[in-house]
C-alpha cells in the first residue's frame, strides 16, 4: 500500500507539472514515462475499483494533497480529486501536455507518436483511449501546430500542406469557441497573436481566409447539430478580427507577400479596402528626393518606393473589378494632388506612369 500511494503522490506531483513551463525541459523519453506511469494508475482504478480499503486509502491522499488552499508548488495545481480520476488520468495527462506551448517540439512530435501508433497495434482498450484522444488532439492541437514552423528537416510535407493544415484547424478551433462564447473568437485569436510567432500566424492567417467555403467539416463535427456546415463562420471571425486590429491588419498587409495579400484581398471585400486605405497612406508619406531621383520616406519604417510599386503592381494584375478599383484610386488620388502629368511632382502620377495605365 504504502508504494502504490506513493506512485499516486509522484505521478500527482508529474500532472501538476505538466501544465507548467516546466515541460520545457522533458525530452522524449520522459513524456514516454509520464504516459507510462498514467497507464500504470489507470490499470490501479480497474483493478481496486472495489476494493473499499484500498480505494478509501486512495481517495482520503488524493483529498489530502489537492484539497490544500494558499500553497505553492504542485499541490496548488488542480489535478487528481477523487479515485474515480484515476480512469482518465492518462487523458488528463495528455490533454496538458497537448495545450501547453512550453513542451519542446521533440517532445510534442514524440506525444503524439505514443497517442497515436497508427492502426493494428492497439488493443481494445486502448483503441477506445486513442479514439478519446483523437477528438481532444484535434480540438487542443491547433496552438502547437500553429507554433510550430514545419516539420523540420526531415518533413514528408511541402510546407505550403503544413499551413493548410494549421489554417484548417484554426477555422475549426475558431467555429468551437465561437459557439461557446460570442466574444471567444477574438480572444482566442488575440491570445494566439501574443503568444505565437507572428510571421508564421500570419501565413496561417492568409492561408485560413483563402480557404474554399464549401470544405467539407471533420466526420466528428458533421455529428454535431450545432456545427457550422462550413468554414466560412471561421473565416469571417478571421476578418471581423482584423478589421477591428488596425495595427495587426497593417502588419499582416506589410509583412506578407504581396500574391498573397492580392489573393486574400480578392476574396475578402471589406480587407481589400483596408489594404488600399493603407497603400494610399503609405504613398502619402514618401516624398521626392531630386538627388537621388526616386521617391524616398521621413523615417526607416516608411514603406520604400520598390514595395509600394510591387503592391500596388500586384493588385492590378488582379482580375476585374479588383483592378479596376485600384486605378479608380490611383486616378482620384492623383487628381486631388494637382493632377501633374510630369514624373516626380506626384507619386500618383508616377505609379500610374510606372503601371502602365498612362495618365
Amino acid at each position: 500500500m504504502d508504494s502504490l500511494l506513493q506512485h499516486l503522490d509522484r505521478f500527482s506531483e508529474v500532472l501538476a507539472v505538466s501544465r507548467t513551463p516546466h515541460v520545457s525541459s522533458w525530452d522524449p523519453a520522459t513524456v514516454r514515462r509520464a504516459l507510462q506511469w498514467a497507464g500504470y494508475l489507470r490499470h490501479i482504478h480497474r483493478r481496486f475499483g472495489r476494493h473499499v480499503r484500498i480505494r478509501t486509502a486512495l481517495e482520503r491522499r488524493l483529498h489530502n494533497q489537492w484539497k490544500q488552499v494558499g500553497g505553492s508548488g504542485p499541490a496548488s495545481v488542480p489535478g487528481l480529486t477523487s479515485f474515480r480520476a484515476l480512469e482518465r488520468c492518462d487523458l488528463l495527462l495528455a490533454q496538458r501536455l497537448l495545450e501547453n506551448p512550453a513542451l519542446g517540439d521533440a517532445a510534442f512530435h514524440s506525444l503524439l507518436q505514443q497517442l497515436f501508433p497508427g492502426p493494428g497495434v492497439l488493443e481494445a482498450e486502448e483503441e477506445t483511449l486513442q479514439g478519446s484522444l483523437a477528438l481532444l488532439a484535434r480540438r487542443r492541437a491547433a496552438v502547437h501546430m500553429l507554433r510550430l514552423n514545419g516539420y523540420g528537416e526531415n518533413s514528408v510535407l511541402p510546407e505550403d500542406s503544413v499551413i493548410k493544415t494549421q489554417a484548417e484547424l484554426l477555422l475549426e478551433r475558431l467555429q468551437q469557441v465561437g459557439r461557446a462564447e460570442a466574444e471567444g473568437p477574438s480572444r482566442f485569436l488575440s491570445s494566439l497573436w501574443e503568444r505565437l510567432p507572428q510571421n508564421n500566424f500570419l501565413q496561417v492567417i492568409a492561408a485560413a481566409l483563402l480557404l474554399p467555403s464549401s470544405s467539407p467539416q471533420p466526420p466528428n463535427e458533421q455529428l454535431e447539430l450545432d456545427s457550422p456546415k462550413t468554414p466560412g463562420e471561421g473565416s469571417q471571425e478571421l476578418v471581423y478580427w482584423l478589421l477591428r486590429k488596425s495595427d495587426i491588419m497593417a502588419t499582416f498587409c506589410r509583412s506578407l507577400p504581396a500574391g498573397l495579400v492580392t489573393s486574400v484581398a480578392g476574396r475578402h471585400p471589406d480587407l481589400f479596402q483596408v489594404y488600399l486605405g493603407l497603400l494610399t497612406n503609405w504613398g502619402r508619406r514618401l516624398h521626392y528626393d531630386l538627388q537621388k531621383g526616386i521617391w524616398v520616406g521621413a523615417e526607416s519604417q516608411d514603406v520604400p518606393w520598390e514595395e509600394l510599386y510591387g503592391r500596388f503592381q500586384s493588385l492590378c494584375q488582379a482580375p476585374s473589378p479588383l483592378k479596376d478599383e485600384v486605378l479608380t484610386a490611383l486616378e482620384s488620388c492623383k487628381a486631388q494632388d494637382g493632377d501633374f502629368e510630369v514624373p516626380g511632382l506626384s507619386i500618383w502620377t508616377d505609379l500610374l506612369l510606372a503601371l502602365g495605365s498612362g495618365a
